[in-house]
């Protein structure tokens, strides 16, 4: 007889819950919170099953390969999804939620979720780190402002790496008017330098990974498109051949309108905006760089001021977004580098 389970992960502790092909429970319990002691609990109680769900989640990525590594058939399903079902359930617990999710693997009724390789995973972690370090120097310049401007100091703007050492230098001149003002510089300008020094590296580090990186050197000759959007696109897609059409691509970053339709009502709204945000953010910069920073001609970019004139910036950025991961996309696939077109003459 086969045998489906369900898994409620939580940090310390898996609930789990065991039924037949019939829907009865078979078995209950919990394990750690690691494949091991997963694996041991099936053992230990000789059941062998078909099929085993848990939800996405802190832990899904590390659990679901650790599983599929001591043979357990797991499966990965969205969240979302999956609330949806489980809050019909009039009680919610640990163990309900394990036996929900055991009858929808008995069902089928599942949406696997794609689990990316460790490589892709380590090129997030690297690309994520250096956009932390970044914002956490914006927040602190941006506190110091606020600090000066009630003593009536104004400071300038920071973007070089030369201004920013005029930002310290201000700092350590403000910090001469006021002992207090001089600790708070002096420790204010320490963490400035050791947190600007970090992004500097982590951003050599990206850029490095980028030109070695064959995927991610073919997709920077897209107009607009730099090391970090590509690395990170090529992090987050992973497997170019799950998504059927470039098309799809578009929808999986949230880059499609959302629609409604119920009998006569039927209407388009803004893009639903799921999937990553960090993505894409990143691609609408890349299309708001095209159109207004690059220089050279392409069909895409005559496309995307064309477009901007008729319905706005905002609009033909996002729409740009979406051209530019499609394309990204399809470079991928067919393993080639972007062919810039002449402009036409009149």
């Amino acid at each position: 007889m086969k045998y489906y389970a369900g898994l409620d992960v939580s940090l310390k502790e898996i609930s789990i819950c065991v039924l037949d092909a019939e829907g009865k429970t078979v078995a209950r319990g919990t394990s750690p919170a690691d494949p091991d002691g997963v694996a041991g609990w099936f053992r230990s109680r000789s059941i062998s099953p078909h099929r085993v769900v848990h939800e996405s989640g802190q832990l899904s990525i590390w659990l679901q390969r650790g599983l599929e590594r001591v043979g357990v058939p797991a499966t990965c399903i969205d969240a979302r999804k999956a609330h949806k079902s489980l809050s019909a359930r009039p009680n919610k617990s640990d163990a309900s939620d394990a036996e929900g999710l055991a009858q929808l693997a008995r069902t089928g009724w599942i949406t696997p979720v794609h689990v990316r390789q460790e490589a892709s995973d380590r090129l997030r972690c690297l690309i994520s780190a250096r956009t932390q370090l970044i914002n956490l120097r914006k927040d602190l310049e941006n506190h110091a402002r606020g600090l000066l401007k009630a003593f009536g100091i104004r400071m300038s703007g920071i973007g070089t790496a030369g201004q920013r050492q005029a930002f310290r230098d201000q700092l350590a001149a403000a910090g001469e008017r006021d002992p207090i003002l001089r600790s708070i510089a002096d420790g204010l300008i320490r963490v400035h330098a050791t947190l600007c020094q970090a992004a500097t590296d982590l951003d050599g580090a990206v850029r490095n990974k980028a030109e070695e990186h064959p995927v991610a050197r073919r997709l920077m000759t897209i107009p607009g498109v730099g090391p970090v959007v590509s690395l990170n696109f090529v992090a987050l897609v992973d497997d170019p051949g799950r998504f059927r059409k470039a098309s799809d691509v578009g929808a999986f970053l949230g880059l499609t309108p959302r629609r409604y339709q119920s009998g006569d009502v039927d209407w388009s709204g803004r893009i639903s905006k799921c999937g990553d945000k960090a993505m894409r953010t990143l691609l609408v910069e890349a299309a708001s760089t095209m159109i207004t920073r690059v220089k050279r001609f392409s069909a895409l970019k005559s496309w995307a001021v064309r477009l901007a004139g008729r319905r706005g910036f905002a609009k033909a950025s996002v729409a740009a977004a979406r051209k530019i991961a499609m394309l990204m996309l399809t470079l991928w696939k067919i393993e080639t580098d972007f062919k810039w077109t002449k402009e036409a003459t009149a």
